[in-house]
């Protein structure tokens, strides 16, 4: 959803433009400031990255980590696209997430909290430890 988050991850900010997806809903996560996709009524806006290559998604799917599933869905626009869904195990909230509150309250922090984690990343890759 926000460009800062993606440019801290990946060093640059890949194609993206505005796409929904129907039958799912962006759920907040207890103590945590992003959220989660989830079976819902409605539809859920969002960002549909293009041009991604190989390493972009080494570290998504790193980052990402096993709080979620990568899951192909249909794009209320047409197409299909890949995006992390919730695993099914109950953990996010009955309240909705809000992007505007992340961005207002908490984007500069986070974005700041992934740069740490990128560094941390490549360190674990240069030692030869592999992802965290």
């Amino acid at each position: 959803m926000f460009p800062e988050v993606l440019a801290a991850l990946l060093d640059r900010v890949p194609d993206l433009g505005p796409e929904a997806v129907d039958g799912w809903r962006a759920a907040a996560l207890p103590g945590r400031l992003y959220p989660v996709l989830v079976p819902g009524a409605g539809r859920v806006h969002g960002r549909l990255l293009t041009g991604l290559g190989a390493a972009d998604w080494r570290i998504l799917d790193a980052y990402e980590d096993d709080l979620y599933d990568l899951v192909r869905l249909p794009l209320a626009g047409g197409g299909h696209a890949w995006t992390y869904v919730s695993p099914g195990d109950g953990g996010e909230s009955e309240a909705d997430w809000s992007a505007d509150e992340f961005g207002t309250r908490h984007l500069d922090a986070y974005v700041r909290a992934c740069a740490d984690w990128r560094t941390g990343y490549e360190t674990s890759l240069a030692d030869g430890d592999g992802p965290h």
